[in-house]
């Protein structure tokens, strides 16, 4: 009797990288990864910008590793499931396609594995993110020896400049301490509050004016009767483009107030202040080179690979001052102080080269037309829509636009927003659904590279039609 052959061994997983010699293995996962990564990019447009719920793969490891082949097919489940930035239609967030030299940064990234904890952890990459940050920072105008520090987003940006505005101040341990901040603001500054151990009404909001803009007369009115109060202020917070409309606050009058009050003013510039990048979009930002300290986020529309938020201040010794301990278990810093040591996180990946390569990639001249084409497509848009009365259009400096009928009630608004949000997801144009000012809204933001001038002329068109038969 003809014996049965033998079962087939299981591929072991790749091993780690050989230290002394080239890994082919390694590389050809890799480049099967790179093949596979680039075809799910290159077909975005074949697929809808938000997927139906696609089917995950097992999430437990088994009882032993997997093949490179079905880790790739594991993988490519995940993939089919995820929403889509690359594709023309993806039009709802602040979530832009991925520039390349960001991808290819993040792929170095994770294989060097150096932790911005400290400088012998990351000997250059400490030393790039001193000198981008500074360069930045100069950039908008700060003064000279300005800098900060990377961040896991904008919500961590926000809170650091919080802390450190609070030890600042000398106002760590007062429990009656405020912000003062946009109606407007980001959700993130109640956030940091609570973090920081305040109540809810620690948060001071100002009313804005129709455009979406703190009125600085209500501001100073604000701070008067906190003065009179007894009630210290750890910052003044100014909002560079808001969530919804991306509404600028007047940046100079705002900045004037805290001048003659000796009052932090924190920018939070996440979605507006690489516009001062350049000298062409700097007027849209103007006053932001006054700011304590500024929240920026090229995440958001240059195409830097998430996460890639920065807090610059122009007092960066601030942020040691405020998050300092000592690292007991490292070697004493050689070079301008470990990089957990001015900030709140510790481990940090080494994030900076994403955005150093990527601005590298760029040039000055690229990022200004990036900014030029989102700025160019949400005012075609805003002609399109604009030319229906109907509409009533929101937005501001920036590359969001955020429209809703003018005659619908709060309960009919809501039902046009879902069905119309709807009715573009048929034609794969992807639009948010916000709610502000009492009622929803649809929003796009204009950020994405691949959206063209017929993508913004049919979703015109779509929404038109939406009008259609409503009182």
């Amino acid at each position: 009797m003809a014996s049965s052959p033998p079962a087939p061994q299981a591929i072991q997983p790749l091993p780690f990288a050989s230290p002394e010699q080239l890994d082919p293995q390694l590389q050809d996962f890799l480049e099967l990864a790179s093949r596979q990564l680039c075809t799910w990019l290159g077909s975005a447009s074949q697929r809808s910008p938000l997927p139906g719920l696609g089917v995950l793969p097992a999430v437990e490891p088994q009882a032993k590793g997997l093949a490179p082949e079905l880790l790739l097919a594991d993988l490519q489940l995940v993939m089919d499931g995820a929403y889509n930035p690359n594709h023309p239609g993806a039009l709802a967030h602040l979530d832009p396609p991925p520039l390349a030299a960001s991808i290819a940064a993040e792929l170095i990234c994770a294989g060097l594995n150096n932790n911005l904890l400290a400088e012998e952890l990351s000997p250059s990459l400490t030393r790039l993110e001193r000198s981008l940050t500074a360069w930045l920072a100069g950039q908008l105008g700060m003064p000279p020896g300005s800098g900060g520090v990377g961040a896991s987003g904008g919500t961590l940006s926000n809170l650091m400049a919080l802390v450190a505005a609070r030890r600042s101040r000398g106002l760590a341990t007062e429990s009656r301490a405020v912000v003062v901040a946009s109606a407007d603001a980001h959700v993130s500054m109640a956030k940091a509050l609570a973090v920081m151990g305040l109540p809810p009404e620690a948060l001071c909001p100002i009313a804005v004016d129709g455009a979406g803009r703190l009125l600085p007369h209500a501001l100073e009115q604000e701070l008067d009767r906190l003065e009179r109060a007894g009630q210290p202020v750890i910052a003044v917070v100014a909002t560079a483009g808001t969530t919804v409309r991306g509404a600028v606050d007047p940046l100079e009058a705002i900045a004037d107030l805290c001048a003659e009050r000796g009052l932090w003013l924190h920018v939070d510039g996440a979605i507006g202040a690489v516009f001062g990048l350049v000298p062409a979009h700097r007027f849209r930002v103007a006053g932001l080179h006054r700011a304590d300290s500024i929240t920026i986020n090229p995440q958001k529309v240059l195409g830097i690979t998430k996460t890639s938020s920065l807090l610059l201040l122009a007092q960066p010794q601030a942020l040691a001052q405020a998050f300092q301990t000592g690292l007991p278990y490292m070697e004493p810093s050689w070079g301008g102080g470990h990089g957990g040591e001015t900030g709140l996180q510790g481990t940090r990946p080494a994030e900076v080269l994403k955005l150093w390569l990527g601005l590298r990639q760029l040039g000055l001249s690229g990022i200004g037309a990036v900014l030029d084409g989102a700025i160019a497509r949400r005012r075609q848009l805003q002609a399109l829509l604009g030319a229906s009365e109907r509409l009533q259009l929101r937005c501001g400096s920036f590359h969001l636009l955020a429209f809703t009928p003018r005659q619908l009630d709060v309960g009919a608004a809501a039902h046009w927003s879902q069905q119309t949000r709807q009715l573009l997801l048929q034609h794969q144009l992807m639009l948010s659904r916000p709610h502000y000012g009492g009622r929803h809204h649809l929003k796009a933001v204009l950020g994405n590279p691949h959206t063209r001038s017929e993508h913004l002329e049919t979703l015109a068109s779509l929404v038109q039609a939406s009008l259609e038969g409503l009182p």
